[in-house]
């Protein structure tokens, strides 16, 4: 299919299969704050995620093993 100059590109950048739950939200809220004062290794985000009371759907505190699980879970 050959493109058109006036029409816009739709690039999809992400697909889900389903929308955001208040958990995921709150957790894309909780990353993006622990992160944006450059904090990006796996121990500096569980103890931000901690330190910010964000805690995994089961109300469970973060460790490196359940954290880098539920990445891998949310990705699927």
């Amino acid at each position: 299919m050959l493109k058109k100059p006036q029409e816009p590109d739709n690039i999809a950048w992400q697909t889900r299969t389903r929308a955001p739950t208040a958990y995921d939200l709150a957790l894309i809220e909780a990353l993006e704050t622990v992160m944006s004062d450059g904090t990006h290794d796996l121990p500096g985000i569980v103890r931000g995620l901690n330190a910010l009371g964000c805690r995994t759907e089961t109300g469970a505190s973060w460790t490196e093993t359940n954290f880098a699980a539920e990445l891998k879970r949310l990705s699927a």
